[in-house]
């Protein structure tokens, strides 16, 4: 088992669900493991639990990815108290299923702020220290809305359209400074984001593809500090979404179809 010993690993989104399972597969690497959310009680269990993995110090910080202010001050605070960043995980992110021209556009806006600009606002303070370095790792979580869009979710689909989009011109930037970028496309994940999405009986209606997010978490952790592009699952739905982009009409029939059950 590789370890990441004296590696330092933000994860954004880390008090709850692929974001803190992420975070704690580190953690059993030997990471030093920053948590960064909204909800401090479970980000200070998470960074417990962490602690205890790991055997080294892990940090719970309070941060609200759609405050640029907060965004920044978490920076600094992370440069001052604990190091430079090794792997950045943006894991931040909701969504909200719904008819595209009934949502609120104010719940539009907030959607774009945490799932879009949150991830470009931090990868952008914490990979100007990583290109000084000429070293590190950003993983943006996107989703495999972000390659196939289905009803109800255009909004969210447009954000992880975005992150997959920005993920892949940030690559090609970084490149040259040694520093990775891997986009991360999952499908469905049992995790409460379905619960902020209103959306329980959707992952009822798919669950012959839900992933387990603690499998799912360790295969990202394997993939630090390795030049790996994309990480697709299931399966199913990356082939699906192939069919999206080299099929349209197969696609449309698919994404309208066989995954829309929200």
């Amino acid at each position: 088992m590789f370890s990441l010993l004296n590696q330092i690993v933000v994860v954004t989104g880390g008090s709850s669900g692929l974001g803190r399972a992420i975070g704690l597969a580190a953690a059993k690497r030997g990471a030093t493991v920053v948590f960064l959310a909204r909800r401090r009680d479970r980000l200070v269990a998470a960074q417990a639990q962490a602690t205890a993995l790991s055997g080294q110090p892990a940090y719970a910080y309070v941060c609200d990815v759609a405050d640029p202010v907060s965004i920044e001050a978490v920076v600094n605070r992370i440069a001052r108290e604990v190091g430079p960043v090794d792997v950045l995980v943006n894991a931040a992110g909701f969504g909200h299923f719904e008819d595209a021209l009934a949502t609120d556009m104010g719940l539009v806006e907030h959607m774009m702020r945490v799932n879009v600009l949150g991830t470009m606002y931090m990868t952008q303070l914490i990979g100007r220290g990583m290109i000084e370095r000429h070293r590190g790792h950003i993983v943006n979580i996107a989703s495999m809305a972000g390659k196939m869009a289905t009803p109800k979710s255009a909004v969210y689909s447009a954000t992880k359209f975005a992150v997959v989009g920005y993920s892949n011109g940030l690559r090609l930037e970084l490149r040259p400074f040694g520093v990775r970028v891997t986009t991360v496309c999952p499908g469905p994940i049992d995790t409460a984001f379905f619960d902020v999405a209103q959306a329980n009986a959707y992952l009822a209606k798919v669950n012959w593809i839900v992933l387990d997010p603690d499998r799912l978490a360790a295969r990202i952790v394997r993939a630090f500090n390795h030049p790996v592009r994309e990480i697709n699952a299931p399966a199913v739905m990356s082939l699906a979404a192939d069919f999206y982009t080299l099929a349209p009409h197969v696609g449309d029939w698919l994404a309208g179809g066989l995954f829309n059950r929200k």
